[in-house]
């Protein structure tokens, strides 16, 4: 594992992953893990603060109580159930609940050596933008999980590393994952106009860039548009400045690794990439009016 300037983690190698989460869960096979996640899970830290990682996952999550999925400024509270989607390199974090069950796959595109196509664009829900993510109710979780079973049961009962049959059953999974995420954005994009899917991508990139990017302008060229154009749509999409949303994902982020880790502030405020505490906590205070240690006391007293 290798840890940026702003120290932020990014994991190379799957393993290195779940030793950080911490478990004593490990793959001999170094391109695949596949984990069925059960109720009161001890071996499994409930917070991750940002990181980043190397190889691709898939989770489908159901009784999720309080988990908390940070991947961009939308409020994703009571989840009910859930099914996530990232490729390698997106900033990410998590805050579990114990309640949550489901399963969680992680894996890097050559544990299919009998598959060699663009990995995203044969599979669109893998984006190196954005995280895809979906939210839906227990029967949906109901309707996918007979799927993540199997590959999960293939890779339990794989004989050798290589885990090629839990790989190909996983490989059929993702085409049947495609037709419901293909049919699913189908749909919404028939309700959005233009404006509003413009809208949902700079709020993607926010997520995925607000530890290194903290100006309009930067995501104006990440869109290929004009600042101007961009926080004229915000503001008329929402009512409310594009900055706003930029510091409020920062903000989100503060909250949890204040609330859920032991970081002392200096070090939160380092992880968040601002230049010092003292600019840290002037950012805290202007958007909640408590200082960083305020926020923490009052959390451990609830």
């Amino acid at each position: 594992m290798e840890n940026e300037i702003n120290a932020i983690p990014y994991y190379r190698e799957i393993n290195d992953f779940l030793a950080s989460i911490p478990s004593g869960y490990r793959t001999k096979n170094p391109l695949f893990y596949c984990l069925r996640l059960v109720e009161n899970e001890s071996a499994m830290n409930n917070y991750k603060p940002p990181f980043r990682k190397n190889f691709y996952f898939i989770g489908l999550v159901t009784n999720a109580g309080n988990t908390q999925i940070a991947y961009d400024n939308t409020n994703v509270t009571h989840l009910n159930s859930f099914l996530v989607f990232q490729s390698p390199g997106l900033l990410y974090s998590f805050h579990r609940d114990n309640s949550a069950q489901g399963y969680l796959i992680y894996f890097k595109k050559e544990c299919f050596s009998f598959f060699k196509p663009d990995f995203e664009q044969e599979f669109p829900f893998f984006s190196l933008l954005h995280t895809h993510f979906y939210k839906f109710n227990r029967s949906k979780f109901n309707e996918f999980a007979p799927h993540f079973e199997e590959v999960f049961t293939a890779y339990q009962q794989a004989k050798d590393n290589r885990h090629t049959v839990a790989a190909i059953k996983l490989l059929a999974l993702l085409y049947e994952l495609k037709e419901f995420t293909t049919a699913f954005n189908q749909w919404e994009t028939g309700f959005n106009p233009p404006q509003q899917i413009l809208f949902q991508k700079f709020m993607q990139l926010v997520n995925n860039y607000y530890i290194e990017k903290r100006t309009i302008k930067e995501y104006a060229e990440l869109l290929h548009i004009t600042p101007n154009h961009l926080s004229q749509l915000v503001k008329e999409t929402t009512g409310k400045n594009g900055l706003s949303f930029i510091n409020e994902r920062i903000l989100t982020e503060a909250k949890a690794l204040i609330h859920f880790t032991n970081f002392d502030i200096a070090e939160i405020a380092y992880q968040l990439n601002f230049s010092d505490p003292a600019n840290f906590g002037k950012f805290f205070k202007k958007l909640t009016g408590l200082t960083p240690l305020q926020f923490r006391n009052r959390a451990l007293t609830k």
